[in-house]
């Protein structure tokens, strides 16, 4: 599980798309199928989520690396490669951002 801390000095990797309800299940199972089998099992992977809004047409992934270049390390993998390219063609675009943590609020 992520923990968002604001001393948190690894990258941070929010990933959107845009999908249609219609292949919105499709997509996450792919996702799901990458997130178990490749992802999560790289160096420098410390967790992450994937999120599904209510009309089923954005889909958003959370990550956090040790560091960045793990992160472009694993985009690299031919297994992965491949993997991008399925599920690429699953949405209507798709957009990896990295950010620095800023601000945590706690209640």
């Amino acid at each position: 599980m992520p923990q968002i801390r604001q001393d948190f000095t690894g990258q941070t990797v929010i990933t959107t798309f845009d999908v249609t309800p219609g292949t919105a299940h499709d997509h996450l199972d792919a996702l799901t199928d990458a997130w178990d089998k490749v992802i999560r099992q790289q160096p420098g992977f410390l967790g992450g989520a994937v999120h599904l809004n209510d009309a089923q047409t954005r889909i958003a992934t959370y990550s956090q690396w040790q560091q960045r270049g793990d992160y472009q390390a694993m985009l690299r993998l031919p297994e992965m490669r491949d993997r991008n390219r399925e599920i690429n063609a699953l949405c209507r675009s798709f957009e990896p951002v990295m950010y620095e943590v800023q601000s945590v609020f706690d209640p």
